[in-house]
């Protein structure tokens, strides 16, 4: 048996990437510096990854050359490569747009006969046709709204919050579904809706805002009866869509008898920080629930855009908690941005895994996409997650089965190398984890 140790560093923001063949061999009861992996204890499932599919990556991605589409795309996308297997979508315009959008802004078009896709053919669909070229298949779509249209908002605007008219929960809910029936008649896969993008926050640009009794019943009395009523209820409804330090309260009020069936899961943002333990809670609470990560980038209003290693690491650091604390998904930002981390149409610039530099024509690869690369090229979707128990705190550790290996993702934020031998069952591998590194080690073995 042996494992194939694959590692990843940016010594003075230089990608270098080394894999070795380490034999296993026999455990002579070695008691430190032991990262124990036991596939007998089976976790969550892993369903797969993705991004974001914006206006703004889709209007960024127009503007390259097709060597540099087809670069993006294969990294992405291609089976070879990081399998991104679903895409999120927003519904209308969201922050990542280049401008204000509506597919029907009409308040006296009850039956959304002036309903439009022209705006979403512009950037969205061009993208999304060419990442399912190079998947080769159908991707998973999840649709998610920032805001009704402005007719259906008591602020009278689709930015700075405002709420959902009473009066127009009827219809808001027949304007998803109308938007997932566009979608559906055109042949892609839509498979996952959340109900709000971050429902708790006013944003200066497109938001609205509930309280998790609003959601539950919006969810319950309007949405959820619609979507049965248009042979819609296929599609798995996600709540909360916002940041992790709440997470676990909105499930406690929003599930319930009538509800639980209507919703598999709760989807989360990582902003406010680590909260793992919220995670683990829902898991407990909740076990029939499914979680998933539905964005995540570095905002350049809080982070260095320029701290490439650190950004990166903040990324894995995050993986690994939200996976050992039950994640079944993960779904990242936009795909591609601008040098400027845009373009957005409020001046809410973040960083992607990949920048297209508009001013010399160059597609930028960033640490992010590498340190990803470690988790979404190794861990398949439908992959179990197993036990594994680690001797030091200066490493963060997950481990996965697949149906013909084991993986194990292994990062050091540490200026130290760090010295492990990697155990399972009876045999252990020596390996020298590197400085400021992310690694992945994968064991090609089926009676493991």
């Amino acid at each position: 048996m042996q494992l194939r140790f694959i590692t990843t560093t940016y010594e003075n923001n230089i990608k270098e990437r080394v894999e070795q063949c380490i034999p296993f061999e026999q455990d002579t009861e070695r008691e430190n510096e032991l990262i124990n992996l036991y596939p007998q204890v089976k976790y969550q499932s892993f369903d797969g990854f993705g991004g974001a599919l914006t206006d703004s990556a889709g209007y960024v991605f127009s503007l390259m050359n097709e060597e540099q589409k087809t670069e993006m795309l294969k990294q992405y996308f291609g089976r070879d490569n990081m399998k991104y297997n679903m895409v999120r979508i927003p519904i209308d315009s969201c922050d990542f747009s280049v401008e204000h959008y509506e597919a029907d802004s009409d308040e006296q078009d009850e039956n959304f006969e002036k309903f439009s896709f022209e705006r979403v053919e512009k950037y969205i669909l061009p993208l999304l046709d060419a990442a399912e070229k190079e998947y080769g298949d159908k991707l998973e779509i999840m649709l998610s709204p920032w805001s009704p249209p402005v007719y259906m908002k008591t602020n009278g605007e689709r930015d700075h919050g405002g709420k959902l008219k009473e009066e127009y929960r009827a219809r808001w809910a027949k304007y998803i579904c109308r938007y997932i029936a566009e979608y559906r008649g055109r042949g892609y896969l839509v498979t996952r809706l959340t109900m709000q993008n971050e429902p708790k926050a006013v944003q200066p640009w497109d938001s609205c805002v509930y309280t998790a009794a609003e959601e539950k019943a919006f969810i319950r009395d309007y949405l959820w009866p619609e979507m049965v009523k248009q042979n819609m209820d296929d599609i798995k409804i996600y709540i909360w869509d916002h940041n992790k330090e709440r997470a676990f309260e909105w499930a406690e009020k929003i599930f319930d008898e009538a509800t639980s069936k209507m919703i598999e899961g709760v989807a989360f943002h990582w902003y406010s920080g680590d909260h793992f333990e919220a995670l683990r809670m829902i898991r407990e609470q909740f076990p029939d629930k499914k979680l998933m990560l539905s964005e995540a980038c570095i905002e350049y209003s809080k982070f260095e855009a320029d701290d490439y290693l650190k950004n990166a690491q903040k990324y894995a650091h995050d993986m690994v908690g939200n996976l050992n604390n039950g994640m079944n998904a993960f779904m990242d930002w936009n795909v591609l941005l601008d040098e400027q981390g845009g373009p957005n149409h409020v001046g809410n610039f973040c960083d992607a895994p990949f920048l297209f530099d508009t001013k010399n024509g160059k597609l930028l690869e960033s640490n992010i996409l590498g340190h990803l690369w470690h988790f979404s090229h190794f861990i398949e979707a439908g992959a179990t997650r197993i036990g594994v128990s680690n001797y030091s705190d200066q490493l963060e550790v997950t481990a996965f089965r697949n149906k013909e290996n084991i993986v194990v993702v292994i990062l050091n934020r540490t200026s130290e190398e760090i010295p492990v031998y990697l155990r399972l069952k009876d045999s252990v591998a020596a390996i020298t984890v590197k400085a400021n590194s992310i690694s992945s080690g994968v064991i090609e073995s089926l009676n493991a």
